[in-house]
């Protein structure tokens, strides 16, 4: 899942982010409303996580903005006032200072929300994955997979007998400014494909030459 984290003070933002990653998410980081309107311009978001002061303006005025143009992705607000303040087209917020276990937990939540996310289970032939906590299994039995090919492994699933292309996969595996190879997405789904093989997932990963991927069940399934 991909997240956009609204933070100006580097070394939170640094700290939020390595720890978001860790549970598997795609972060990308904007230090100002402005950057935040242009992230969320270019990017589609699972949820957002907005600090309301920022260097450039009120971190309301975005999540205004957001509302206005009809974009239901869930905001979990940050402030250092009074809670009272902030409750514009968001649920209560976080107030600073507070534990890096809170802003996971926050995140959880609104992403089991009915409105959250597409579905939040994905099962196709014997293989299931749990959105909301991030766990695979196939024929009932966890399987380990790790955050890109996770992240990958979502998305495929999601659009699961339509083509995928190269960008969208990218767009999902890696956060804005990360600098990829030229051959890193195939190197992902290679290594995919071979672990969901041996874990016995009956499930196919297919190239379609010059625009991306399928994702299918196996026809030996």
């Amino acid at each position: 899942m991909r997240l956009l984290l609204v933070e100006d003070v580097g070394e939170l933002a640094g700290q939020v982010r390595t720890r978001l990653a860790g549970e598997g998410f795609a972060v990308d980081v904007a230090g100002s409303s402005e950057e935040a309107r242009s992230a969320l311009r270019s990017s589609s978001y699972d949820a957002v996580v907005l600090d309301l002061h920022l260097p450039d303006g009120d971190g309301l005025e975005v999540l205004r903005d957001l509302r206005e143009s009809r974009n239901p992705t869930p905001v979990i607000v940050v402030t250092a006032r009074d809670s009272g303040q902030a409750k514009d087209g968001a649920g209560d917020p976080m107030v600073k200072p507070f534990a890096l276990e809170e802003v996971v937990a926050r995140i959880g939540a609104v992403l089991r929300q009915p409105s959250a996310a597409l579905g939040m289970r994905l099962e196709i032939a014997n293989l299931a994955f749990d959105v909301s906590t991030r766990e695979v299994a196939v024929g009932g039995q966890p399987l380990v997979v790790p955050r890109r090919e996770l992240a990958a492994l979502e998305l495929l699933m999601q659009r699961a007998g339509r083509v995928v292309t190269k960008d969208a996969l990218e767009s999902a595996i890696y956060t804005n400014g990360e600098e990829t190879e030229s051959n890193a997405i195939e190197s992902h789904l290679s290594r995919l494909r071979k672990r969901l093989r041996e874990a016995g997932a009956g499930v196919a990963i297919l190239g379609v030459r010059g625009v991306g991927y399928m994702f299918r069940v196996a026809e030996s399934y």
